[in-house]
């Protein structure tokens, strides 16, 4: 089996055992030996599990002191995405790809592409707020925006990570809803925040409002 992979199933392990153990927010883990043992893998294997699961915002290392609980992924986040771990390590090429996109959308849409941006950005408003499914009306809208680069590489990369993405976006509308009111105001506000940089040109702010928008998507995900 690839190292690859075994560091995907050492991910799903720790995610299993702090949800097992019912460990709280900044109780530590036990030591990368200990990991190890548990699962029958390497120390080295485990290591890189825990740089993801570090880069994912579930868990933070210590200086001398090893790994600590950071947030625990809810139950209904583990029963959409199936491989946690694949699942959440799209948003580190979004952070790269879709930023760029609503910076270069900003610079080069048409009128004719505004126009889908707005139709779309009026079909998840509509969504979210009549408590439809509303994933395939956000994929919608991203995908928009990247065919608004003029550059089909945007389109290909996106599409490339659909079946993840799309994974997140069912269930960061469902855990929004399960909780406040007012999270739905905010997705839809940061969506808005981007339509509204797109439609007046203004690339810094575009690109500053998608980042802003898939850093706040993942932190929606944890309880």
């Amino acid at each position: 089996m690839s190292g690859r992979r075994l560091a995907d199933q050492a991910y799903s392990g720790i995610v299993e055992y702090i949800t097992s153990q019912k460990m709280s927010v900044g109780d530590r883990l036990p030591a990368e030996t200990q990991l190890a043992e548990m699962f029958g893998i390497s120390r080295t294997i485990v290591r890189e599990a825990l740089v993801r699961l570090a880069s994912d915002g579930i868990t933070e290392a210590r200086r001398g002191s090893g790994s600590f609980v950071k947030n625990k992924p809810s139950d209904r986040l583990i029963a959409y995405t199936g491989n946690l771990s694949a699942a959440l390590g799209t948003y580190e090429v979004r952070f790269v790809l879709e930023t760029e996109a609503a910076r270069l959308a900003a610079m080069r849409r048409s009128e004719h592409d505004m126009m889908n941006i707005e139709e779309s950005m009026g079909r998840l408003r509509h969504a979210l707020m009549t408590n439809a499914p509303a994933h395939h009306e956000d994929m919608e809208l991203h995908r928009q925006i990247a065919l608004a680069t003029a550059n089909p590489t945007f389109m290909i990369a996106l599409d490339a990570l659909r079946e993840q993405v799309d994974k997140i976006m069912q269930a960061g509308v469902d855990i929004s809803r399960s909780r406040s009111p007012d999270i739905i105001g905010a997705m839809l506000r940061e969506h808005e925040a981007i339509v509204d940089a797109i439609r007046v040109r203004d690339a810094d702010s575009a690109a500053l409002a998608m980042r802003w928008h898939l850093a706040e998507g993942r932190k929606r995900l944890m309880p």
